[in-house]
């Protein structure tokens, strides 16, 4: 009895001194370029963001982090010890930024190394916690905190622009044993929650799906008192009409007008059974599409200059989740065991039983491409359109992601240049930083992507990339791919995807996440 009771323990010790090895080990870190004090960009071809302008042999003088001096080859001095990149037969633009993602506790190694290998400088986190450290998503402490690293040369991360509350989606989005106030089911509850975000340093409240018309309202008016904004999904119950002349600054996914614009749109707004009537009238936002209503609230969101963030690679993925040329992605490397095979391989199954089912086919297809027309439409008409990926959304890959996105905006109808402002001077005028970033010019600051080849010829060479210039640092294509090897080999290493595992099921966010 004593030996079969050993030999029943000894495996599950085994396991548990396995996992605790694996939760515990040690990360490694990654190694800061050094930081120049001058860096020299010798003969390169300037892009101008704003005119599409190509300015040929330049010559960039950065000093720390800022762009002092911009002019013909040789016609500038430049200190003898500056660092000196030669720029011959190659393209200079501004660093990327992704205006949609969601950042988590282990995006210093899964993320922010791809972010840089990929260009992408600058990202407007879309997660953020309540009054306690999540296991898994961050909040404002970790990105402000990464930024301060990051101005100090101590770690390799993008930019993190704007700051985001929690999303904020009634009572069903709240764990137990959380302040109330989060759960907005009293007026009161407004102010406490806003004043709680403001002095956790945020920019805006992430509104989501769920949030009831009248709190959503209050909490519209009572943001600006605050110095906050509005940001996220246009909620379910309330009418873009009325969002946009709230202030909701920015609308995030592909989907919005097609909400809007169809016969049936009241009936949407009905909280009881909301999810159920978007499958029943999916066919009919796309073949009862009304332009008339969705110009009349494109037009509405240029007077009241509100930003659009369609995310295409969301739709992307539910179109083609059912084809093994999209679902082999070769950046599948770049992910842990863990989301791959829990919370992607769910998404995947979900949407490949869509797709092929009698009701489903090519309806997701159909939605993908409803919504490509729709940019079009809305940048013509004046509406500001961002460039977001979702990361971490099913297949959607931090960097890489940015690139896709870019390529589906042009075949939109957006021309190369419009496409290139969406991810630089556009996201900067939205964070009210055009001063400082999205186009190259005297006294920005230097973050920069230098490119073999020119964009605005054919928008998949900003693939491209030679090197990136951040905070006067220089990661040429030698440190570029040791990022991406980083984030490859740990992303497949036992004690990371143990530490995701762990972070996932220990954080009362996902569950309830996971619950809706």
């Amino acid at each position: 009895m004593k030996r079969k009771f050993i030999k029943f323990l000894l495996p599950i010790v085994g396991l548990a001194v396995l996992f605790f090895a694996g939760l515990y080990w040690p990360l490694q870190d990654l190694k800061v370029p050094i930081k120049h004090g001058t860096i020299l960009i010798k003969s390169v071809t300037v892009i101008d963001v704003v005119s599409g302008a190509l300015i040929e042999n330049q010559d960039i003088i950065i000093k720390g982090n800022r762009i002092t001096e911009i002019g013909m080859s040789d016609s500038i001095n430049s200190s003898n010890d500056a660092f000196v990149i030669d720029g011959l037969g190659k393209f200079v633009i501004p660093g990327l930024w992704d205006m949609h993602t969601h950042s988590n506790q282990h995006s210093e190694w899964l993320h922010h190394p791809l972010y840089i290998a990929n260009g992408v400088t600058g990202i407007r986190d879309m997660s953020g916690q309540l009054n306690e450290k999540d296991s898994y998503w961050v909040g404002s402490k970790e990105r402000l905190h990464w930024n301060t690293e990051l101005n100090n040369n101590e770690r390799i991360t993008p930019r993190y622009v704007l700051q985001s509350s929690y999303q904020i989606d009634g009572s069903s989005s709240v764990p137990e044993n959380f302040p109330d106030f989060f759960k907005l089911e009293k007026d009161e509850h407004v102010d406490s929650l806003l004043s709680f975000y403001k002095n956790e340093k945020v920019d805006f409240i992430k509104v989501y799906q769920q949030i009831q018309p009248n709190i959503y309202k209050k909490l519209a008016l009572a943001a600006p008192k605050y110095k906050l904004h509005l940001a996220g999904h246009k909620p379910m119950f309330v009418s873009l009409k009325d969002a946009i002349l709230l202030g909701q600054r920015s609308f995030e996914h592909g989907r919005i007008f097609m909400f809007e614009s169809f016969p049936k749109a009241d009936s949407l707004r009905n909280p009881k059974n909301w999810k159920a009537l978007f499958s029943k009238f999916k066919k009919s936002m796309i073949e009862d599409f009304n332009p008339e209503i969705a110009i009349k609230l494109m037009t509405l969101m240029k007077e009241n200059n509100a930003y659009w963030t369609p995310t295409l690679q969301t739709l992307k993925f539910e179109a083609f989740a059912h084809k093994s040329t999209f679902i082999d992605n070769p950046n599948l490397k770049y992910i842990t065991s863990i989301r791959k095979n829990i919370w992607w391989g769910i998404d995947v199954k979900n949407n490949k039983k869509k797709n092929l089912s009698e009701e489903g086919n090519g309806l997701s297809t159909d939605f993908y491409n409803a919504a490509k027309k729709q940019i079009k439409m809305a940048k013509d008409i004046g509406v500001p359109i961002m460039t977001g990926t979702d990361v971490t959304d099913s297949y959607t890959f931090a960097g890489f992601s940015i690139h896709n996105e870019l390529e589906d905006l042009t075949k939109s109808g957006l021309s190369n240049l419009e496409t290139l402002q969406s991810a630089t001077i556009i996201p900067a005028k939205f964070v009210g930083k055009e001063k400082e970033y999205g186009t190259i010019e005297n006294g920005k600051i230097a973050d920069l992507i230098i490119l073999n080849k020119n964009p605005l010829e054919n928008i998949v060479h900003s693939k491209t990339i030679n090197g990136v210039v951040m905070n006067g640092t220089y990661y040429d294509s030698d440190k570029l791919n040791e990022l991406k090897n980083f984030t490859q080999s740990i992303s497949s290493s036992f004690h990371m995807n143990i530490k995701v595992f762990y972070s996932l099921i220990s954080s009362p966010l996902v569950r309830v996440q996971f619950a809706d």
